[in-house]
């Protein structure tokens, strides 16, 4: 059984067939995630997940990312409504921004925070509110994986080898088990699962 006290820490990530989140020669070129990130499946995984969540927890290059992005969708003549929603609630919810480098925030209701990943979702997670969300930051998901601090883990599976690059599960996490809460599978063989940590 999965017991949660408080708030919950869900990380959400793209993942290659043979188990990667970015390409070996430009890990910041996401163009293989795209065919298949606006397929239903995949749309209607991410609303699953913001939904709930209060706080979006981001490292710098993903929020850079995301936040140059995101909000160029409100109001975009022919978007999905599922992709406007989730840049209204991205631009509308607290995030908080890890980074060692980033001086101001160039984004509103945002905070940047330079300390150890665990120790600032401990402190997050000391404060009311609804799911601590991580999106597709690798570094955060990392951290938090190794501290065995990740509440729900949800994947994106794609039907690509990208036959090298960065892998999201590190050997040497804490052994542990896992419930599949979600699953369903949509155009293109996308896949979508989400799993509970049992502790």
């Amino acid at each position: 059984m999965t017991e949660h006290s408080g708030r919950r820490v869900v990380t959400n990530m793209s993942l290659s067939l043979d188990g990667r989140y970015a390409a070996p020669e430009n890990p910041v070129d996401m163009r293989w995630v795209m065919p298949y990130a606006i397929t239903d499946v995949a749309r209607d995984h991410l609303t699953s997940l913001w939904q709930p969540a209060t706080t979006a927890l981001l490292g710098r290059v993903n929020a850079e990312g995301f936040l140059g992005f995101w909000p160029t969708v409100i109001g975009m003549e022919g978007a999905d409504p599922r992709d406007q929603a989730f840049a209204q609630w991205l631009v509308d919810t607290d995030k908080v921004v890890l980074s060692s480098t980033l001086g101001a925030t160039p984004w509103e209701r945002t905070t940047v925070v330079d300390k150890p990943t665990a120790e600032v979702v401990a402190d997050l997670k000391a404060t009311e509110g609804g799911d601590i969300l991580v999106l597709s930051s690798a570094s955060v998901i990392k951290a938090l994986l190794a501290a065995d601090q990740v509440d729900r883990l949800a994947l994106n599976i794609f039907p690509v080898f990208l036959g090298g690059g960065p892998r999201l599960f590190d050997d040497g996490l804490p052994t542990g088990q896992w419930t599949l809460t979600s699953q369903t599978a949509g155009e293109h063989g996308t896949l979508a699962l989400v799993y509970d940590r049992i502790r």
